[in-house]
């Protein structure tokens, strides 16, 4: 059995991000795996988390100051942590959360 190298040295297609995250297979779960202290939020001057998540998933909600999660958005890529003074973030339950797909 012989191996065609030319196939594997032949570019590989670039793809968008918007083409990457629609590989992204999600399965929603009812109650969210994030939660954010809705106090400590307000008490940050810089509120990291609002632009920390390359998927948007916290919203600033500019009527009552708090902050909106859209855990149905969530990439599971730990990013929330850094702002982790007041976000609190685990894995979803069994079956549910974000499988990845290439190629």
């Amino acid at each position: 059995m012989s191996i065609d190298v030319r196939k594997y040295l032949q570019p590989h297609k670039c793809l968008t991000l918007e083409e990457r995250l629609a590989l992204v297979k999600c399965r929603f779960d009812d109650r969210s795996h994030i939660e954010v202290d809705q106090s400590g939020f307000r008490a940050d001057p810089d509120r990291a988390v609002l632009f920390i998540c390359p998927a948007q998933v916290f919203k600033l909600n500019e009527t009552d100051d708090s902050c909106i999660v859209n855990y149905e958005d969530c990439l599971e890529c730990g990013a929330c942590q850094v702002a982790r003074r007041y976000t609190s973030w685990r894995n979803p339950r069994g079956g549910y959360g974000v499988t990845y797909h290439y190629g």
